[in-house]
C-alpha cells in the first residue's frame, strides 16, 4: 500500500483484517509504504485486497494497492506484525490530527488513568508532523524520544488489538510530557489548566503552547481583554481566531452542514463562519461579517474550554509579521510583553506550523492558509506528469510555501509568511532543508518566480541547478489546473487570475489578467487597464493612493480632493506625472483597495494585507444586485473609469455600491473568458489568484460563466500559498522561460 499509511494504525488494521479472513503471513512498514504478505484461500485474499482501501483507518490515505503472487512460507501458523524495514522516504508522514472521540472521552473519565492528561493520543489522533525528526516514523525519531514508556503504555503499544498499538506519541501522566503554568519565568504550584483558566476568566492574556507553536489566548467575550491583546500584539484590525465547543460555536455563528463537517475533520482548521446569534465584541474582527472558529484540537485545548466555559481567542503567539514562537525560552523572550502567564510543556516542537484557515462557499470548500492538519499531505500530479522527476519550486515573496515533486506526487509545503521578515526568512531556509531531508528529495531543477527581487527567486538561482523562471500569473493558472487534475495534453484553458502584484513578461506589474494557456505556455488575452502605483510599495499599504490615481484617470480629480483633503495629493500627482516611483500596474487587488477607501470601508493606511478587499467583500455579502457598475472592455483591456464615473453620479449605500462593484468586475472578466471558450480556443475557465478568495466575487463570476466548465481551487490556496505547485508543474512541463 502506497500513500499516507504509516503512523495511522494501518498495520494493526491489516492484522485485524487478516485474522478476520483466517489468513497467515505478516505486515510491516518499509521504505515505500506498508508491505503485506498473506496466504490463504483466494476468495479471502480478494476480500483482504478490497478492504485495504475501502475500510482504511481514518487518518490513512491509500493512493495505490499493488498486488502480486506470493508462494508463502513453510510452517506459517498465524499472522504477525513484523519489525519495520529499512528507513526511507518514499512513504508519507501523516499530518497532525485533532483529538479523537475515544481519547476525548478518556480525559473526561475520572476512572481513566489519563483523566485530564493534556497529551493523550492514539493511532487515530495526536501529533505527527510537528514531532517527527526523521524516517521511518518511529518514536526514537520524534520529539517523544526523551520520554521512555512506562509498563502500562508499553503494554498498550505492543498490543495489536489496542488502539494505541505503535502510536509513537503514546504517553500518560506517569511517563509522558507534563504541562505547567508560569508567571515571570517561575512555575506556579497547581494544575496548569486550572491556573490558566483562572487567569483567562480574570481577563488576563495567556500564552499557550500548542502543537505547532504558541498561541495567545484571552476570553473572547471580554472586550477589554481583546482590546488589550490587540494593543500588546500591535494588531489593530486583523481578525482574531476563536476556539470553543460546538455549542459555543453554534451560539455565535451560522453553521451549515458542510461547515460542521470541515470543523470536525481531523485537520481541525479555522473555518470562517457568518456571525449570528449572541453578539461577541466587534473588536474580534472589525468590519467583518464572519469570524474564524476552530474546535479544540488537543486535549489541552479541550480541557481549557471545559473549565473556562466560554469561547477563547486563540491567535498566533508572535509579534505581527514575525513567525510563531515554538520553544519555551523563545516564548519567554518574545511573548513576555504580551502574556500575563504561560502554559508550558516539555515536549519539543520539531517544526513551526500555523493553524490552517478555510471557508465554505456555495461552490465548495476553499483553503486560505494551508498549514497544521493539512501538511505534509500530497497531491497526485495530473496525467502526463508520471515521469516528471524531482522538481523544487520556491514559491513567491508573500505567503511563502515551497513545493517538491517526487514519484508522481506534489508535496506543497506549509504556510511560512512574508519573506521580507528576517525571522520568516530563517524559517523558510529551515523548511527547505527540513523537507529535503525528511523526504529524501534531490531536485533535478528549480522553479522560481520571474521577479529578481524575491528572496525565494534569489535563493533558487543560487542553488546551481537548472533554473526555470515562471511568470507569476502563469504559475497561478497552472496551480488551479494541477489541483483539478487537468491533463498535460488536455488542451488550453483560459484563466482569470486576479491578485495583488506579480511581475509581467513586459516588465510591468500585473494583477488583473486573463491568460490563455496550458502548463507549457500562455498568452495574455485580457487585463485590467494599468494605473500607476503611486509611491511604489506605499500603494500596497495606503489605499487612498489607489483611489487617487483611479479617480484622476476617470476625470474625477475634484472628487478625489474632496475625499482626500488631508492627503498630500499635489506631491503624489507630481511624482506620478514625472514617473517617479510610480510603476504601472494592472492589479485587481489595488483596484479593490481604492474603491473600498472611496466608499469609506477601509482606512487610508491598512494594517494587514487584504484588509480593504475583505471590507469590500463583507459590505457586499448577502446583497443581491441585478446589475453592476459599467466597465469598458475594448481589445481585451478592461477599463474601470466608467465604473468610477457611474458611482460618483449615483446615490447608493456603500454596501450596494460594493455589491455592484463585484458584479460589474465579474461581468467584464467573465465576458472575455467566455469568448475564448466559445471560439474554441479554450476548453474551460480557471479561476485563481488571491482575490479569488473573495466568495462574493467567485459567486458573481460563476453566474456569468454558467454553462462553461470552470476549474476552482478547493484544497490548494488560490493565493500565493499555492504558487509553488504551479511553478513546479510549469517547470516539469518543460516550459520555455518567458
Amino acid at each position: 500500500m502506497r500513500g499516507q499509511v504509516q503512523g495511522v494504525g494501518f498495520r494493526p488494521f491489516v492484522w485485524g483484517l487478516a485474522r478476520r479472513e483466517g489468513l497467515v503471513g505478516r505486515v510491516l512498514n518499509d521504505s515505500e509504504g506498508v508491505l503485506v504478505y498473506a496466504a490463504g484461500p483466494e476468495a479471502a485474499l480478494d476480500r483482504l485486497e478490497a478492504a485495504l482501501a475501502a475500510e482504511a483507518p481514518p487518518l490513512a490515505r491509500v493512493d495505490a494497492v499493488e498486488a502480486g503472487p506470493w508462494d508463502g512460507e513453510a510452517g506459517l501458523s498465524g499472522f504477525e506484525i513484523a519489525a519495520s524495514g529499512p528507513a526511507g522516504a518514499e512513504t508519507r508522514v501523516a499530518p497532525d490530527a485533532a483529538t479523537c472521540p475515544a481519547c476525548l472521552a478518556e480525559i473526561r473519565d475520572e476512572r481513566a488513568r489519563r483523566y485530564r492528561y493534556p497529551f493523550t493520543n492514539c493511532t487515530h489522533c495526536g501529533p505527527r508532523f510537528t514531532i517527527i525528526e526523521g524516517l521511518p516514523y518511529d518514536r526514537a525519531k520524534t520529539t517523544m524520544a526523551p520520554f521512555p514508556m512506562c509498563a502500562d503504555c508499553r503494554a498498550e503499544y505492543a498490543d495489536p488489538g489496542d488502539r494505541r498499538f505503535h502510536a509513537q506519541p503514546i504517553a500518560c501522566p506517569v511517563c509522558g510530557p507534563r504541562a505547567w503554568f508560569e508567571r515571570d519565568g517561575r512555575e506556579e504550584a497547581g494544575e496548569a489548566v486550572a491556573l490558566a483558566a483562572a487567569a483567562l476568566m480574570a481577563g488576563e492574556i495567556v500564552a499557550v503552547k500548542g502543537l505547532g507553536g504558541f498561541h495567545l489566548a484571552c476570553d473572547a467575550t471580554n472586550a477589554d481583554a481583546v482590546a488589550r491583546l490587540r494593543a500588546r500584539k500591535r494588531r489593530p484590525a486583523k481578525p482574531l481566531a476563536l476556539t470553543g465547543s460546538e455549542a459555543m460555536i453554534a451560539a455565535h455563528s451560522e453553521v451549515g452542514a458542510e461547515e460542521w463537517s470541515l470543523l470536525r475533520e481531523p485537520a481541525a482548521p479555522i473555518v470562517l463562519l457568518a456571525k449570528a446569534g449572541a453578539v461577541l465584541p466587534e473588536a474580534l474582527a472589525p468590519g467583518q461579517a464572519r469570524l474564524g472558529w476552530m474546535l479544540p484540537y488537543t486535549p489541552l485545548h479541550h480541557l481549557l474550554i471545559d473549565v473556562v466555559g466560554r469561547p477563547l481567542v486563540m491567535t498566533s503567539g508572535n509579534l505581527s509579521g514575525e513567525p510563531q514562537a515554538i520553544g519555551n525560552d523563545e516564548a519567554r523572550e518574545k511573548l513576555a510583553g504580551f502574556a500575563d502567564g504561560f502554559v508550558m510543556h516539555d515536549r519539543a516542537i520539531a517544526r513551526r506550523l500555523d493553524d490552517s484557515v478555510e471557508r465554505v462557499t456555495p461552490a465548495g470548500p476553499m483553503v486560505l492558509r494551508r498549514a497544521r492538519g493539512r501538511v505534509p499531505g500530497t497531491l497526485p500530479l495530473p496525467p502526463g506528469f508520471e515521469d516528471a522527476g524531482q522538481v523544487l519550486a520556491m514559491g513567491g515573496q508573500m505567503k511563502a510555501a515551497i513545493c517538491l515533486t517526487k514519484n508522481g506526487q506534489a508535496l506543497l509545503g506549509h504556510h511560512l509568511g512574508e519573506l521580507d521578515e528576517a525571522l520568516t526568512w530563517e524559517a523558510y531556509e529551515a523548511a527547505l532543508a527540513d523537507y529535503a531531508a525528511l523526504f529524501d528529495h534531490h531536485p533535478a531543477m528549480v522553479a522560481v518566480d520571474l521577479h529578481e527581487g524575491y528572496r525565494a527567486t534569489q535563493a533558487g538561482a543560487a542553488m546551481g541547478l537548472p533554473l526555470v523562471r515562471v511568470q507569476h500569473h502563469h504559475a497561478h493558472l497552472a496551480s488551479v489546473m494541477g489541483e483539478n487534475g487537468w491533463a498535460r495534453d488536455g488542451g488550453k484553458v483560459v484563466g482569470i487570475v486576479l491578485d495583488g502584484l506579480g511581475l509581467g513578461v513586459d516588465g510591468t506589474i500585473w494583477g488583473g489578467e486573463v491568460l490563455l494557456g496550458d502548463y507549457a505556455g500562455f498568452e495574455r488575452v485580457g487585463w485590467l487597464k494599468p494605473a500607476p502605483l503611486a509611491g511604489g510599495d506605499a500603494a500596497n499599504r495606503e489605499s487612498w493612493r489607489n483611489a487617487l490615481v483611479r479617480l484622476d484617470k476617470a476625470g474625477l480629480g475634484e472628487l478625489a480632493e474632496r475625499l482626500m483633503a488631508e492627503r498630500p495629493l499635489a506631491l503624489v500627482r507630481q511624482a506620478v506625472a514625472a514617473g517617479m516611483n510610480a510603476p504601472l500596474s494592472s492589479s485587481a487587488g489595488r483596484l479593490f483597495d481604492g474603491f473600498a477607501f472611496a466608499l469609506g470601508l477601509a482606512p487610508g493606511r491598512m494594517s494587514f494585507e487584504g484588509q480593504a478587499g475583505m471590507a469590500l467583500e463583507a459590505a457586499a455579502e448577502g446583497l443581491a444586485v441585478t446589475e453592476g457598475w459599467p466597465f469598458e472592455v475594448a481589445g481585451g483591456v478592461i477599463d474601470p473609469a466608467p465604473m468610477w464615473r457611474a458611482w460618483a453620479e449615483a446615490d447608493v449605500a456603500p454596501g450596494v455600491a460594493a455589491a455592484m462593484f463585484h458584479e460589474g468586475l465579474a461581468a467584464a472578466f467573465a465576458g472575455i473568458a467566455r469568448a475564448e471558450v466559445a471560439a474554441g480556443r479554450a476548453r474551460a475557465v480557471a479561476l485563481s489568484g488571491g482575490v479569488m478568495q473573495n466568495a462574493v466575487l467567485q459567486a458573481a463570476l460563476l453566474r456569468h460563466l454558467e454553462g462553461v466548465p470552470v476549474l476552482l481551487h478547493h484544497g490548494v490556496p488560490a493565493n500565493d500559498g499555492g504558487l509553488a505547485l504551479g511553478q513546479a508543474l510549469v517547470a516539469a512541463a518543460g516550459a520555455e522561460a518567458p
